[in-house]
């Protein structure tokens, strides 16, 4: 591999980074971008880059475990036993969150990879998400929140919100954004919709990634090259870097600022795919 494939393994982790927690699809920008600037073939294989699109996740996962780290921590000796056992509470609301979509991942993994895992489902789910990004906050710009503190969150709506994230298995769809407006709907508050939703992140991406490792090295038995090691721990490391700013960034703006920018984006960004994959290539 020479500069350029390296530099591009680099951009990817760097979408992934921004893509991941932002509410614009992160599977979106990747399936773009490896359309438009293909990788090195004796490296990314068609199975790898499938692989390789979803392992590079825990990079962007693991910024979530370190910047939450306290906050999650259930046995941390700066804790009251109260606030202990407030956040082994949370830890069961983000267990119950992500039961939907861990069963409909697991069933469902091959068939959204065959059969949605196209241009064609990224375009149509980055308008009409962003078209509900747009509506949603012009509706409820004025609404007065129920849930503006975790303890106020409820097993139940947390069920809710999970089963909002089952539609982010959809290629486009964006995890976070469809987590996010789910719990919106539901009462919460925009922090309390953004937070809890890099908190279902933790299980799930980890066990999407566990899923394709198992489905690629142990199944398909795929062979992996030192190589191919190498650009995982490239992207993964910048994906983690990326991450850590993108997720301060965003709680600091969700403050001040509504969701209807990134519903702009999403549209343009899906009429950029259509003109792009349906009318130039």
């Amino acid at each position: 591999m020479g500069f350029l494939d390296w530099l591009r393994v680099i951009v990817l982790g760097i979408i992934e980074g921004v893509t991941e927690w932002l509410p614009v699809s992160s599977t979106g920008h990747l399936i773009l971008l490896n359309r438009l600037w293909p990788g090195d073939p004796s490296v990314f294989t068609e199975a790898f880059t499938s692989m390789f699109d979803v392992i590079i996740q825990l990079g962007a996962i693991l910024a979530v475990v370190s910047v939450f780290f306290h906050k999650l921590n259930p046995i941390s000796s700066y804790k009251t036993e109260t606030q202990k056992k407030n956040t082994w509470d949370l830890w069961l609301k983000i267990i119950i969150g992500v039961l939907p979509a861990a069963a409909a991942g697991f069933f469902l993994d091959d068939l959204m990879d065959k059969y949605l895992f196209n241009w064609v489902t990224v375009a149509i789910t980055l308008i009409l998400y962003g078209i509900v990004f747009i509506v949603l906050e012009k509706r409820f710009s004025d609404r007065k929140v129920g849930i503006t503190r975790f303890s106020q969150l409820t097993y139940k709506t947390a069920l809710y919100i999970g089963l909002f994230q089952v539609l982010s298995l959809i290629p486009g769809t964006s995890r976070s954004g469809v987590t996010i407006i789910g719990a919106l709907l539901l009462g919460c508050s925009r922090y309390i919709a953004t937070e809890f939703t890099f908190y279902l992140a933790i299980p799930v991406m980890f066990g999407a990634s566990a899923l394709k490792l198992f489905k690629y090295l142990l199944i398909k038995k795929m062979p992996v090259s030192g190589l191919q090691i190498a650009v995982l721990a490239v992207a993964m490391i910048t994906a983690y870097a990326v991450s850590v700013f993108v997720i301060r960034f965003l709680i600091a703006y969700i403050k001040r600022h509504d969701f209807s920018p990134f519903g702009v984006y999403r549209i343009i960004l899906g009429l950029v795919v259509i003109l792009l994959f349906g009318l130039l290539l």
